[in-house]
């Protein structure tokens, strides 16, 4: 037994969370750290992303990339995730994994299912640049906005028949 000072009545208590709908989401880096593989004959580094924006600002998802691995594949597949996230901070030769915290960017959530243990978790697919989001929503939107838009016909200029009757 162990005894403890505590008043749960003054902290708020924790609520599980479920995983994020798939989706693009504005986000940042807030966490970077090195870890070993369960093996413990690798590394990889873990980022922690932290939603900036919507219903789920505040929620965190994190990314594992495999950057030394005895499988040279692994090894590439997140060097290539690792450029995309440089790229879409804009920080291309960065000296310390703290030097991509704190610049918003977009990423690209995806919902995966662990077949084992019937757990449904988060993954990140993809990286981009804050701004992409943006244009694409604005395109997309200036685009449906000019379809949708109604056309009325216009009335003869030495018209005197009033508006409303027109």
């Amino acid at each position: 037994m162990t005894q403890i000072n505590f008043d749960a009545s003054r902290v708020d208590p924790s609520i599980p969370f479920d995983v994020l709908p798939s989706g693009k989401y504005f986000a940042e880096i807030t966490k970077s750290e090195v870890k070993p593989t369960k093996a413990g004959d690798s590394s990889y580094l873990e980022f922690e992303f932290t939603i900036l924006e919507g219903q789920y600002r505040g929620r965190k998802v994190w990314d594992r990339l495999c950057l030394n691995h005895r499988n040279q594949q692994t090894v590439e597949i997140a060097r290539s995730n690792l450029s995309a996230i440089c790229h879409s901070v804009g920080v291309l030769k960065p000296l310390d994994s703290n030097e991509l915290h704190h610049i918003p960017l977009t990423i690209t959530v995806k919902l995966k299912h662990d077949y084992d243990t019937d757990n449904v978790y988060n993954e990140i697919k993809g990286y981009a640049k804050r701004d992409s989001l943006i244009s694409n929503v604005s395109s997309t939107a200036a685009g449906l906005a000019a379809s949708q838009s109604v056309q009325y016909p216009q009335a003869p200029v030495n018209d005197n028949t009033p508006p409303w009757v027109r």
